[in-house]
C-alpha cells in the first residue's frame, strides 16, 4: 500500500503531511518541535551565545540553584532518564553542569550549573522571559493549542498508541 499522494496539477500544493490526517500526528508534532528549536537558536546566535534549546528543560531546573538527580529531572519533566542523562552530558560537555556524587547516597549522581552555568543563566534570564511571553502569545493565536496538547497526553496516558493500534487490528482480523 502506497501512502504517496500526489495533487493534481490544478490543484494549489498543501501541507504535505496534511493529507495524512491524524495519520501523520508525530511527524507534525515533530515539525513543529523542530520549528521551535530553529527560532531559539537562531535568537541564541544573534546573541552571540552558545546555547542549545534542547538543553533548556534540564538547565531551567537548574536555574534555582537547587542540585537535582537525574532521576528527580526525569520525573519532574515526565521524560525519560535517557533523555535527561544525554542532555546532561552535552550540557556538561559545554561546560554549564557538573555532576558530582551525592553525599547522602553515593550511588546517585547531582547535578548543578558551574561558574560558567550560573553566568550563562543571569545572561540568559531576559530572553527565557521573552521566549515564555513570546509562547504564551503564540499559544493565544493557535487558540490555547497547549489544552490541546494535555488533552492528547492525558489520552496516551490513559492508552498508548500501541495499545489503540493493536486494538484495531484485533478488530480486523475479527471481520
Amino acid at each position: 500500500m502506497s501512502n504517496r499522494i500526489t495533487a493534481r496539477a490544478d490543484e494549489t500544493p498543501q501541507d504535505p503531511l496534511a493529507i495524512y490526517g491524524a495519520f501523520a500526528l508525530g511527524g507534525r508534532l515533530r515539525r513543529l518541535s523542530d520549528r521551535i528549536d530553529r527560532d531559539a537558536k537562531s535568537i541564541y546566535q544573534k546573541m552571540g551565545v552558545e546555547f542549545e534549546q534542547r538543553w533548556f528543560p534540564v538547565f531551567n531546573c537548574l536555574r534555582s540553584g537547587e542540585a537535582p538527580g537525574v532521576t528527580e529531572i526525569s520525573d519532574r519533566l515526565g521524560i525519560s532518564h535517557v533523555s535527561v542523562s544525554v542532555t546532561r552530558k552535552s550540557l556538561e560537555a559545554a561546560g554549564l553542569v557538573t555532576s558530582t556524587p551525592d553525599k547522602s547516597d553515593g550511588r546517585r549522581s547531582v547535578l548543578a550549573l558551574t561558574s560558567k552555568g550560573r553566568t550563562l543563566a543571569v545572561e540568559l534570564g531576559p530572553l527565557f522571559t521573552a521566549l515564555d511571553l513570546a509562547a504564551a502569545d503564540l499559544n493565544a493565536d493557535a487558540g490555547n493549542a497547549i489544552t490541546a496538547i494535555e488533552r492528547l497526553e492525558k489520552a496516551l496516558a490513559t492508552k498508548s498508541l500501541s495499545e489503540r493500534a493493536d486494538q484495531f487490528l484485533k478488530k480486523g482480523k475479527e471481520l
